[in-house]
């Protein structure tokens, strides 16, 4: 079985899996906040890991476009779908402000950017009344989508965002596959001879930045549906390093690494308190009753260990693995 087939088999597997998950006991609130943040994680790792462009600016459209999508639905009285549509525009639209600024620097100085300019947003939604400041946007309605669908039964809107983020990994993936994104790849590894062809980088830069963008701000304009509200948590930097953590933990590069690397983080972050007191109980270590408030430090050592002993990932060494099996 060649490699393309083996991925397809695991796909249709998770999304097995992701359809009869609520019937098997999984919180269907919960397993739509993990999906959000995978298709955050994939959205980026288009930029990172096809690209070559490592932006510190991500939580802008992923914040961004989660308060314009709330304000749209909840003040404006927008249709759901309207109001994702709002948000993945203002995405894109932040993109490419952002793309226009930073695109024609490189490294280190083209990662500053983005997060000089993400750290403008965030004073922005500190500071503007639509946000809700501290408190953040509180209270947006699910709605009707389409005017039919009722969207309050969790279990509606379980699937209805499962459609919304397959359609969203399967447009990443026709855009990887493309010339213009095999375009990327050449770009990533080999800029100057990107050039030499012809190419105009620095356009199929900006474009891979507004797409990546938008489908950030779809993750974020989603996440506000299912869970009601947005807060300032969306647009601090500390939200674009949880999706370089998601990118290299899963496996940089690949398609299905931001996938495994997003429920490893936001996993960890949900049930280490549960883990620490079942520890405590079973070893009756008091000091394990504190892993619920030690989630930064966990998730940073989980980070060392995958780094240190999974260089590629953890996709990307099983991706590897396989292919080594498969040479022999």
């Amino acid at each position: 079985m060649n490699k393309k087939k083996i991925s397809t088999v695991v796909y249709a597997l998770l999304l097995l899996a992701l359809v009869l998950a609520p019937f098997f006991g999984a919180y269907p609130v919960f397993v739509m906040k993990l999906m959000c943040f995978a298709l955050f994680a994939a959205a980026f790792n288009l930029l990172l890991g096809f690209t070559g462009l490592l932006s510190f600016g991500h939580a802008a459209f992923l914040g961004g476009s989660a308060y314009v999508a709330g304000h749209a639905i909840k003040v404006w009285g927008l249709t759901p779908e309207l109001g994702l549509i709002a948000g993945t525009l203002t995405g894109a639209f932040l993109g490419w402000i952002f793309g226009v600024l930073a695109i024609r620097r490189q490294g280190i100085y083209f990662a500053m950017i983005t997060l000089a300019l993400a750290q403008m947003m965030f004073f922005v939604a500190l500071q503007a009344k639509f946000t809700g400041g501290e408190d953040g946007l509180q209270g947006v309605p699910r709605g009707k989508l389409f005017g039919v669908i009722d969207l309050s039964n969790d279990l509606t809107m379980y699937y209805v965002a499962l459609l919304i983020v397959v359609a969203a990994f399967l447009l990443i993936v026709r855009t990887i596959h493309s010339p213009f994104g095999q375009v990327l790849k050449g770009i990533k590894e080999n800029e100057p001879r990107a050039l030499s062809l012809g190419y105009d980088v620095s356009r199929f830069k900006l474009l891979a930045f507004v797409i990546s963008a938008a489908l950030s701000g779809l993750a974020g304009s989603l996440k506000t549906l299912v869970l009601g509200f947005a807060t300032l948590s969306d647009v601090h930097w500390t939200a674009s390093g949880q999706v370089i953590l998601m990118t290299l933990v899963g496996g940089l590069g690949t398609l299905s690494g931001p996938l495994v690397g997003s429920a490893v983080v936001v996993l960890l972050e949900n049930k280490i308190g549960e883990l620490g007191n079942f520890l405590a109980r079973i070893t009756t270590v008091d000091w394990f009753n504190t892993l619920g408030e030690s989630v930064t430090m966990v998730t940073g050592l989980i980070f060392v260990i995958c780094v240190l002993a999974f260089r590629k990932g953890i996709m990307g060494e099983i991706i590897a693995f396989i292919d080594r099996r498969r040479a022999k």
